[in-house]
C-alpha cells in the first residue's frame, strides 16, 4: 500500500482566499503532456497559473514572451499549437484554458520524401551523417 500522508504536513497547499490553479490529472495520464512541445508546455502552464476560475487570462504576448524567455516566433508557434490541439481559446487579446478534450491531438507524422527530410528527421540518417562528419572514433555498432 502506498503511503498517502504528506511528507511535510505543515506545508500542505491551501487556497487561502486566493485563486488556485490546477492541472487535471488526465493532463499527464492521458498523454496531453507528452503531446506538447517544450514551448507549448511552458505556455500552457503559464496560462493555467495566470487564469482566473474560468481559465481566462489577459497577459499580452510581450509579457508572456518575457516571462517564458520565448521569441515571438516561438510564442506564436506555441500559441497556435495549443489552439490547434483544442487546449486553449484565444480571441486576440485574452486566453481561455479549456476543459481537456476527450483525447490529446497527437502530431501526425509526415512521410519522409526528400534528402532534407531524411537529414532532418530520420534518426538513422542523422547518425550516419554525424558518424561520417566526426569519423568513426570507435563508435559501437
Amino acid at each position: 500500500m502506498i503511503a498517502r500522508e504528506p511528507l511535510d504536513p505543515a506545508r500542505v497547499r491551501s487556497i487561502g482566499g486566493r485563486s488556485f490553479a490546477f492541472l487535471h490529472h488526465r493532463f499527464l495520464q492521458d498523454g496531453f503532456f507528452a503531446s506538447l512541445t517544450h514551448e507549448e508546455r511552458s505556455l500552457y502552464l503559464f496560462l493555467v497559473l495566470a487564469g482566473d476560475r474560468c481559465g481566462l487570462s489577459f497577459y499580452g504576448y510581450d509579457r508572456i514572451c518575457s516571462a517564458l524567455e520565448l521569441t515571438l516566433d516561438q510564442y506564436l508557434a506555441a500559441r497556435n499549437g495549443l489552439i490547434d490541439k483544442d487546449l486553449v481559446a484565444f480571441d486576440g487579446r485574452r486566453f481561455q484554458v479549456l476543459e481537456l478534450p476527450a483525447e490529446p491531438c497527437l502530431p501526425v507524422s509526415r512521410p519522409l520524401r526528400s534528402t532534407v527530410d531524411f537529414e532532418d528527421d530520420d534518426p538513422a540518417t542523422v547518425r550516419r551523417l554525424l558518424t561520417d562528419a566526426l569519423g568513426d572514433g570507435g563508435a559501437q555498432r
